[in-house]
């Protein structure tokens, strides 16, 4: 049953309504950064805000217990224990959709986040509209990834596979296929050019190819085409 505590009050046509407000869990991060986050975002009428306790139970069983919508995770570089933590989402199951904060997008760390799962990626720095901007673009199905929606390269992507469905490698050469592949994996240029005995120049020259002809803007739009649009199954 639906009550006015786990409401908010909406305007339609003159008549007042009421609409179920977006439940989001925050977890991860220190106190002080969950409580801060927390007040934050309990001044969008549209949102009911959980905080992780700390107290060791860990976010999948608070995601069992309070079953949100959204799940907000604090993500540092290097951050073992938040992709051990992601990763323990994804096998259970849990229907939350989660948007990692994190100082930098380009990283291994949240390479490996959006393979996990993750549909979300929005720069700690980021003014507080567009959080709540990312909150709401990811509860309408979209992917977001710093500081704006990436349904539109989305789409474009779609657009190129129904144009190219015959050409299975989507125009990729063999190398790119590799090169795109490592990348989803979240290894490095510099990683990359070693396995491959190329220059981190030729690895750079190969990104952009791929870029182009796949829509995406960088190696992280790379990495979430890749893992969930399918773009190098069978290859």
């Amino acid at each position: 049953m639906i009550t006015l505590e786990n409401c908010a009050v909406t305007q339609v046509e003159g008549r007042k309504r009421t609409a179920p407000r977006v439940r989001v869990l925050v977890a991860g991060g220190h106190p002080i950064f969950r409580d801060g986050l927390r007040r934050l975002l309990e001044t969008d009428g549209a949102l009911r805000v959980e905080s992780d306790s700390g107290d060791g139970a860990g976010p999948v069983t608070r995601l069992r217990e309070l079953a949100p919508d959204i799940l907000l995770l604090d993500l540092t570089t290097s951050d073992q224990h938040a992709i051990e933590r992601l990763s323990e989402l994804a096998a259970s199951g849990a229907t939350a959709k989660t948007i990692v904060l994190t100082g930098c997008v380009d990283t291994p760390e949240v390479l490996f986040a959006i393979q996990l799962g993750a549909r979300g990626v929005i720069l700690k720095d980021s003014a507080p509209e567009v959080l709540f901007k990312c909150i709401h673009s990811v509860m309408a199905g979209q992917f977001w990834i710093g500081r704006g929606p990436v349904s539109e390269a989305g789409k474009g992507l779609r657009k190129l596979s129904a144009s190219q469905r015959r050409s299975r490698a989507f125009g990729l050469t063999r190398r790119e296929i590799e090169i795109a592949r490592a990348v989803a994996a979240g290894c490095t240029n510099k990683e990359i050019a070693r396995r491959a005995s190329i220059s981190e120049n030729t690895v750079k020259s190969h990104l952009m190819h791929i870029f182009d002809k796949l829509g995406a803007s960088n190696r992280v739009e790379l990495a979430l085409f890749a893992a969930h649009h399918r773009v190098l199954d069978g290859f």
